[in-house]
C-alpha cells in the first residue's frame, strides 16, 4: 500500500512539473524569409535562416559553389557588398498579450542593424553571443515585418586598418586573395578568424542570420540560467551547488525546486526571496555515479531539472544534463626543480590526454547538422581520444558539439577565440569582448566535458619568438611594441581571467598556448604546453619528434599535412587535367605556401616517391601517419613527465591538403586508424636509438596486470629471426620500460632492410595488443611483392573481410571508389600468414563490393 501512495506522490510530482504549465511561449522566425543586395538590389530573393549569405547565393544559383575546383577566387566580390534580410510574421493574440516579449537573436554575422517594423532594435557587432531586444511595444497582431541590414565587415574595417599609424599582425589574413591588398583587417571584427582565410583554409566573408532567432513571451518570471558546479566529490558522495538566475515581471511569492526529471527525486526546494541576485541552493548525492572520459568509465549525466513555480503554476524549467566529477590542473614543481608538471586529475586519477585539434566544421557553420556534429566527436571516442582542443581562430561551438563531448566523454579545452594576430583593446572593444566571454563562459560552465579555459592561440609567442616585437620596435612609431604589448594584457592576463574566475572559478584559465608559465616570454618543455612544429615547418627530421630535448610536459599541438585520398578530391577536382599536386585546382585547395614541396622532400626522404597522381596521395598519408605515430608514442612512452599529446588537426572546413587526421567528407585518412590504435588504453612501443631496441608498455588503466610480452623479429616471409617472451607486471597508469638489447646480435646475420620488429603483448581475457617497427627508412626496406588472399562472408550491416598474405604487405589500403568510412581498419600491416578480419559496412551487393573493392601496398611502389 506504501508502495502505491509513493508512486501516486511521485506521478502528481510529475504532473505538476510537467512543461504543459510553463507559462513561456516561443514562435521560431526562420520562415518567410528573403534577401537582396543593398546596392541597386531591385530582385529578391528566397533566404534560410538560419544560414548565411553565400550559401543563399548558392541556392539561388547565383554564385557556383566555392569549394569546387577554384571558385572561391569568382566569389570574393559577396564580402564587399551589403545584404538584406527580410521577413514577414503574424503574432496570436495569446502571444501579444504577454506582459515580456523579447527578440532573441542566437547569433548574427557580425554587423546588422536589426529593424522591427521600422524603428531601429539594435545595431549589432559581435557574431560571438547571443542578443536580446525586448520589443512588446513595437509588435502589432499582423503584419510585423523584421529586417536585417548586413553591413560588409571589409567596408566596416577598412577605415580602422587605414587610420592607424602602424599594422596589427595578422599574418593568416588572406586579404590578396579578397583583394584588398595589404589590408588584414580581420582582428577589427568579433568574428571567426578563420572567415578570412588560413593555411588550411579558403577566404569566404560570410555575412548572415547564422544562428536560430526567435520571440519569447511570458508574463510573471522565467529562469535565466541555471549553473550547476561540483563542490566536493568522492565515491561516497557528491555535493553540488546550483545557482539559478530569475527574471520576475512583478514581484510574487515563488518557489524554486530541484529534481531529478527522470525519477522525481526532489534534491532541495528554497523560496525565491530576491531576484536581482542568483538564488543558491545545494544537495548531496550518496554514492554517485562519477563522470569519467572515454576510455576510464561511464559517462554518467544526472538530468537535473530546476523549477519555477508560483502558486501552484509552472512559471518555468530548465534541465541540463549533469556530470560529477572532480578536475583540476596541477602544476606542482618537480622535487629536483627542475620544472612544473601540467596535467590534468580527473576524480584524483591524473588522466594523460590524448587527442586533436578541433576546428570549425564548414565554412558556412549553419550547414553543420546535429547529425554531422555528433559524427565528428564520435570520431575522437572511436580513435580512443579523451580530449580536443577547440581552437581560437573559430568559433563558441554550438551547444551540440558540447552535448556530445558531455555523451561520449571528451574533455574540451577551449579557447577564447583570438588566434595568431594581434588585437585593438580599446574601451569599445574590450566592452564587447567581455560581453562575449560571460556570454560563452556562463553557457558553457555547468558541462563536465569543460576542462580549461585558455585565453588565445599562439600570441603570446609569436609576440615574442616570431619576430613581432623587433619588427614594431623597428619599423613602427616609438612606443608602438608596448602599447600592443599593454593590450595583449588588458585582453589575456586582465580581462579574460577576470571572467573565468567570476563565473567559473571552477574552471582553470591559461592564457596562451602554447605557453611556459604567466608572464613568460615563450615556451619550454619543462613546464606549461608546447606547440612544436620545426618538424614540418622547418624540415627537421621526423625522428626529431621523439628526441627527449623535445618531449613537453604537455603537447597541445603538432602535426604533418597530407592529402585527402583520390575518392575525396575527385569531389573537388573531378577533372583528370586537375589531376596533379601542381594543378591550379591542387594549388588552390593547398593553402600553406609551401605545402606541396614539403610532404614531397620528406617523402624523397623516406620513401619511394610514387609516379602516378592516386598513389602520391596514398602515400602522403601513411607518410603523414608514420610520422605522426612517432610523437605520439614519444608523448605516451614519455608519462608521467609528458601527460598531453594533442595533433593538430581532427577535421577539415572544406577540402583541402592540411594536418587533419578526418577529411571534409569524414573520410578517416590513415592517421585517424593509427591514432585508434596509439591512443589505446594499453600500448607497447618499439623504439631504436643508439643501435638498441627498446619496448615500452604505457597503460591508461586504473588498475595493474599482468601479461606475456612478446618480442619477435621477423623477415618478409614470416620466419622469426629472434624471439624472447617474458611475463611482466604492469603497474597502472603509467610507463614503464620492458625491453632493451642492442639490435645487432638480435638480427643474427640478417640485414636491417629485410626483417620487421612484431611486438605483442596477451593478457588473459582481452585480444593482443600489437606493433611493429622498421629498422630502415622505408625506401630503404626491400618490401616484397605480396599475394593477398580473400573471403567476403556477409554479415548484418555490409560484410567480413579476411585477408591473408604470404609475406608481409606494408600498410594496406582498402577502398571501394568514394568516401567513407566503410571498412573498420585500415592502412595497416598485414603479417605473413596471420588473417585478418576487417568488418565493412556498406548496402552493395557481394557482387557489387567484390567488383568495386581495391587494395593498395606500400609494397607496390
Amino acid at each position: 500500500m506504501s508502495h502505491t501512495k509513493n508512486l501516486l506522490a511521485t506521478l502528481l510530482l510529475l504532473l505538476t512539473i510537467s512543461p504543459a504549465g510553463a507559462q513561456i511561449q516561443r514562435k521560431e522566425l526562420h520562415d518567410n524569409w528573403t534577401f537582396r543586395q543593398a546596392f541597386r538590389g531591385v530582385n529578391s530573393y528566397p533566404a534560410t535562416v538560419p544560414g548565411v549569405i553565400h550559401t543563399d547565393l548558392m541556392d539561388n544559383l547565383i554564385i557556383e559553389d566555392p569549394f569546387f575546383r577554384m571558385n572561391e577566387r569568382g566569389v570574393q566580390w559577396v564580402d564587399k557588398e551589403d545584404w538584406i534580410y527580410t521577413t514577414r510574421f503574424d503574432l496570436s493574440s495569446d502571444m501579444l498579450s504577454k506582459d515580456s516579449i523579447r527578440l532573441v537573436f542566437k547569433g548574427l554575422d557580425v554587423y546588422a542593424d536589426v529593424f522591427i517594423n521600422d524603428s531601429l532594435v539594435l545595431q549589432a557587432n559581435n557574431m560571438f553571443h547571443e542578443w536580446i531586444i525586448p520589443c512588446k511595444h513595437l509588435l502589432r497582431d499582423t503584419g510585423n515585418e523584421l529586417r536585417v541590414y548586413f553591413h560588409s565587415p571589409l567596408k566596416v574595417d577598412i577605415p580602422k586598418f587605414m587610420a592607424l599609424p602602424f599594422v596589427y599582425e595578422a599574418g593568416n589574413d588572406q586579404s590578396r586573395l579578397g583583394g584588398v591588398f595589404h589590408k588584414q583587417v580581420s582582428v577589427f571584427a568579433r568574428k571567426a578568424p578563420y572567415h578570412y582565410g588560413w593555411d588550411w583554409g579558403p577566404r569566404l566573408v560570410t555575412m548572415g542570420i547564422w544562428r536560430p532567432v526567435y520571440l519569447e513571451a511570458w508574463n510573471s518570471g522565467r529562469i535565466e540560467d541555471v549553473w550547476l558546479r561540483n563542490r566536493t566529490v568522492s565515491a561516497r558522495s557528491a555535493t553540488i551547488d546550483v545557482d539559478v538566475e530569475l527574471n520576475m515581471h512583478t514581484p510574487q511569492p515563488a518557489t524554486l525546486r530541484v529534481l531529478n526529471a527522470e525519477t522525481g527525486q526532489v534534491y532541495a526546494t528554497t523560496t525565491v526571496s530576491n531576484t536581482t541576485t542568483p538564488t543558491s541552493l545545494s544537495f548531496t548525492i550518496r554514492n554517485p555515479r562519477l563522470w569519467w572520459t572515454n576510455g576510464l568509465g561511464e559517462q554518467y549525466l544526472y538530468p537535473i531539472k530546476v523549477v519555477l513555480e508560483s502558486n501552484g503554476r509552472v512559471l518555468d524549467e530548465q534541465t541540463k544534463n549533469f556530470g560529477v566529477r572532480s578536475l583540476r590542473l596541477v602544476r606542482d614543481k618537480d622535487k629536483d626543480g627542475t620544472g612544473t608538471s601540467f596535467y590534468f586529475e580527473l576524480n584524483g586519477h591524473p588522466v594523460f590526454m590524448k587527442g586533436a585539434n578541433y576546428i570549425p566544421n564548414d565554412n558556412f557553420l549553419p550547414r553543420v547538422t546535429r547529425e554531422r556534429y555528433e559524427a565528428v566527436v564520435r570520431q575522437a571516442r572511436d580513435a580512443n581520444m579523451n580530449m580536443l582542443r577547440v581552437w581560437g581562430g573559430g568559433v563558441y561551438e554550438d551547444d551540440m558539439f558540447y552535448e556530445y563531448c558531455d555523451k561520449y566523454g571528451i574533455l574540451v579545452w577551449q579557447d577564447f577565440m583570438f588566434a595568431c594576430s594581434l588585437y585593438p583593446a580599446d574601451s569599445a572593444m574590450l566592452e564587447s569582448i567581455r560581453r562575449e566571454a560571460v556570454y560563452n563562459v556562463k553557457r558553457l560552465r555547468s558541462r563536465p566535458s569543460m576542462a580549461l579555459w585558455c585565453g588565445n592561440n599562439e600570441i603570446n609567442d609569436a609576440f615574442f619568438n616570431w619576430g613581432w616585437k623587433t619588427r614594431h620596435e623597428r619599423r613602427s612609431p616609438e612606443g608602438t611594441a608596448e602599447f600592443l604589448w599593454r593590450e595583449y594584457e588588458a585582453i589575456f592576463h586582465e580581462l579574460l581571467p577576470e571572467v573565468v574566475n567570476q563565473y567559473a572559478p571552477h574552471t582553470t584559465y591559461w592564457p596562451s598556448s602554447p605557453l611556459a608559465d604567466w608572464n613568460t616570454e615563450t615556451q619550454c618543455y619543462t613546464q606549461g604546453c608546447v606547440h612544436y612544429w620545426s618538424v614540418f615547418h622547418d624540415r627537421e627530421p621526423i625522428e626529431a619528434f621523439a628526441w627527449q630535448s623535445r618531449i613537453p610536459r604537455f603537447m597541445s599541438e603538432f602535426g604533418f599535412q597530407s592529402f585527402p585520398m583520390f575518392p575525396s578530391v575527385k569531389n573537388y577536382a573531378p577533372y583528370e587535367r586537375d589531376w596533379n599536386i601542381t594543378s591550379d585546382v591542387m594549388l588552390a585547395h593547398q593553402r600553406h605556401p609551401r605545402g606541396n614541396q614539403l610532404i614531397r622532400s620528406f617523402m624523397e626522404r623516406h620513401y619511394r616517391v610514387p609516379e602516378d597522381f592516386e598513389t602520391f596521395l596514398y602515400v602522403s598519408q601513411v607518410l603523414q601517419a608514420d610520422a605522426m605515430r612517432v610523437g605520439m608514442e614519444a608523448h605516451r612512452r614519455n608519462m608521467p613527465y609528458c601527460m598531453g599529446s594533442l595533433y593538430w588537426q581532427l577535421n577539415d572546413c572544406w577540402p583541402v591538403a592540411s594536418w587533419s587526421s578526418v577529411d571534409f567528407y569524414g573520410d578517416w585518412k590513415a592517421l585517424h586508424h593509427f591514432a585508434r590504435h596509439i591512443f589505446e588504453d594499453v600500448l607497447v612501443s618499439p623504439y631504436e636509438a643508439n643501435d638498441t631496441l627498446t619496448v615500452h608498455v604505457v597503460s591508461d588503466r586504473l588498475q595493474a596486470f599482468r601479461a606475456n610480452l612478446t618480442v619477435q623479429i621477423m623477415d618478409f616471409s614470416g620466419n622469426v629471426i629472434f624471439e624472447q617472451q617474458q611475463q611482466i607486471s604492469m603497474p597502472a597508469n603509467t610507463s614503464r620500460l620492458m625491453f632493451t638489447m642492442p639490435t645487432e646480435p638480435m638480427l643474427r646475420g640478417q640485414a636491417r632492410e629485410d626483417v620487421f620488429v612484431l611486438v605483442t603483448l596477451e593478457e588473459r581475457g582481452q585480444a593482443p595488443v600489437t606493433n611493429v617497427h622498421y629498422l630502415m627508412p622505408q625506401k630503404d626496406v626491400n618490401f616484397p611483392k605480396a599475394t593477398l588472399q580473400k573471403t567476403v562472408e556477409p554479415t548484418d550491416g555490409g560484410y567480413l573481410l579476411t585477408l591473408r598474405s604470404d609475406k608481409l604487405a606494408r600498410a594496406v589500403y582498402l577502398s571501394i571508389g568514394e568516401p567513407g568510412n566503410f571498412f573498420a581498419d585500415n592502412f595497416f600491416d598485414l603479417i605473413p600468414n596471420q588473417p585478418k578480419a576487417i568488418r565493412v559496412r556498406t548496402a552493395l551487393s557481394q557482387q557489387e563490393f567484390e567488383g568495386r573493392l581495391r587494395i593498395m601496398l606500400l609494397n607496390d611502389i
